[in-house]
């Protein structure tokens, strides 16, 4: 019962370290490609964000299971991060509640979380993970609307870099759906799907790509 307990908690306690340093620069993540980042947000949000937050910031529902322990990402060189992820907590001088993963996640997984890990702070590079993750099949890579299941909807979806709805209508739409606003019943409502964090990293996102200014709501 023990070990099982213990299995289970720190599933998402993956990176729970004491000393700081470095992260890779943002053009070191941007080299890495969009694929590893957006797996890599899929398996951190799956493997690590119960203890360490959706944000890295150690502000996560198990974080209280660890008194003392300072769950927070901290900027380390990757090599560390591999390290602690392959071979747990001890292998560094960390938290011995960080398991070794080496037998559990795949080199692949460990490359993409990594690669995650390098933009975790950053709420845009969060956003448009989101992003590509949910609604590109409709709105496009690029945010345009040119989504390739776009030509299937009359309207059509909507071009997210030339919208001027405001911040709170967009975050209305996105929770609520398109029907409940008075557009197409086609979008789909996403507050029982994402998560606030998650919605409130898509909004930055969606504001960073947007190349008009809102219209004020009457």
């Amino acid at each position: 019962m023990r070990k099982a307990l213990f299995a289970v908690l720190p599933l998402a306690c993956l990176l729970t370290t004491v000393p700081t340093t470095v992260a890779q620069s943002s053009g070191e993540a941007d080299a890495l490609g969009v694929k590893p980042l957006v797996r890599g947000g899929i398996a951190f949000r799956n493997y690590c964000a119960l203890c360490h937050g959706e944000r890295g910031d150690g502000v996560a529902r198990a974080a209280k299971l660890y008194k003392g322990v300072d769950l927070k990402i901290k900027q380390k060189p990757a090599s560390y991060y591999q390290r602690i992820i392959l071979h747990g907590g001890k292998a560094v001088g960390a938290s011995p509640y960080m398991p070794p993963w080496k037998n559990e996640l795949s080199t692949e997984q460990v490359d993409d979380i990594l690669a995650y890990l390098a933009v975790v702070a950053n709420p845009v590079r969060r956003g448009e993970i989101v992003f590509k993750t949910n609604c590109v099949l409709c709105h496009g890579a690029q945010g345009d609307g040119n989504g390739r299941a776009a030509k299937l909807f009359n309207p059509p979806p909507a071009n997210l870099r030339k919208s001027k709805r405001t911040v709170e209508y967009k975050e209305q739409i996105i929770r609520r759906g398109g029907e409940a606003m008075g557009r197409s019943s086609v979008m789909p409502s996403w507050g029982d799907k994402l998560s606030k964090t998650e919605i409130a990293d898509l909004l930055v996102f969606l504001r960073s790509i947007s190349e008009t200014a809102p219209t004020p709501t009457p």
